[in-house]
């Protein structure tokens, strides 16, 4: 596939914007199939996975798989130390700040989403490997012993099985199987998939309001996410785009189908960059995680979320041409730029 000139066209990410500020509200809870894949086996069951992975990500752009190859220890390990993390004092944490255009460092309330106009409940910690040295973003052992090794590790790990099922996407596109991996290359300075950390703040009976959300409802703007949940900690949901988009009535109020957390499963959904790089064929997800209901677990929610953003240099132009083409780098910080506060 030849890479096109670039025209960048901020149409496309406006209108997904506006399309958001739709979103908000509670809604209907609404039962639905999350499919869950079992990897095992992949290079014997290849077209088998393939196929169900395609089904999956173009129906509601939401599945979970097993058997992916990330051992349960090391996502332990790295949930403890995400905690010990968000456990260190304010001005501690001040030190490692998340800058404006960098998606790399620490935030605490700073997220504000179209769907709501309120800020999220939460806090994280971005580490995106090419900026971390540069901007001075690791702690120290002396801080957090062990911290950046596990990190490291646990970012390329994830890495490794999204370029896997990103190899899925490639040949169901019509694209050389590595279309993908060449887009998000962990060795060019231009890299900038996101490992983030999410501690969604512990909840009183007095704050359990539907104005306010851990996370208001959103698409991510990657490629691919993948999701890492504690079992117990539940509150992920989502709502298919097709349904939204099929609404008559704008304030209708939209179905939510709860994804819950179980041990050894990875939840996995569409981002709006693959979205637009697939000509619509694969559709990006909406979801949100709302406040604990007052019968619930009503403590921290820890969660860490990879998401695989093509390269800045890398340019979004699907196989028919539908869309202008854009650079990674342009489409990346529109989006960041209306979601953050300041």
């Amino acid at each position: 596939m030849t890479e096109p000139d670039v025209h960048v066209n901020v149409g496309s990410a406006e209108s997904e914007l506006a399309k958001e500020r739709t979103f908000g509200g509670y809604g209907l809870d609404v039962e639905r199939d999350i499919r869950c894949i079992d990897l095992n086996g992949i290079g014997e069951r290849q077209v088998e996975i393939d196929d169900e992975i395609w089904a999956a990500a173009t129906d509601i752009g939401f599945f979970q798989v097993i058997g992916h190859g990330i051992p349960q220890q090391q996502i332990d390990e790295a949930f403890g130390l995400a905690e010990a993390f968000f456990d260190l004092s304010a001005d501690t944490k001040e030190q490692w700040p998340l800058r404006s255009g960098t998606n790399s460092g620490w935030e605490f309330r700073s997220q504000q989403r179209p769907s709501t106009g309120t800020l999220d409940q939460k806090e994280s910690y971005q580490v995106t490997t090419s900026r971390m040295d540069r901007l001075d973003l690791w702690p120290s052992d002396d801080e957090l012993a062990g911290f950046r090794a596990t990190m490291e590790a646990f970012e390329r790990a994830n890495w490794v099985l999204a370029m896997r099922l990103l190899e899925t996407f490639a040949r169901k596109l019509g694209l050389v199987d590595d279309f993908f991996t060449q887009r998000h290359d962990p060795a060019s300075p231009e890299y900038q998939s996101t490992l983030r950390l999410l501690h969604y703040l512990p909840m009183q009976a007095a704050d359990l309001d539907d104005s306010i959300w851990r996370a208001g409802a959103h698409t991510d703007y990657d490629c691919l996410t993948l999701l890492h949940q504690r079992p117990g900690e539940h509150g992920l949901q989502l709502c298919p785009g097709a349904d939204a988009a099929q609404r008559h009535d704008p304030d209708a109020p939209l179905g939510w189908t709860s994804v819950d957390p179980t041990p050894g499963t990875i939840t996995c959904n569409i981002g709006d960059m693959l979205m637009r790089w697939s000509d619509d064929q694969l559709p990006s997800t909406l979801h949100r995680v709302r406040m604990p209901r007052a019968d619930e677990y009503q403590g921290p929610r820890y969660s860490m979320a990879f998401f695989a953003q093509a390269d800045r240099n890398a340019i979004i132009h699907g196989p028919s041409g539908r869309y202008a083409p854009i650079t990674a780098a342009e489409y990346l910080q529109q989006r960041i730029a209306a979601n953050f506060a300041g």
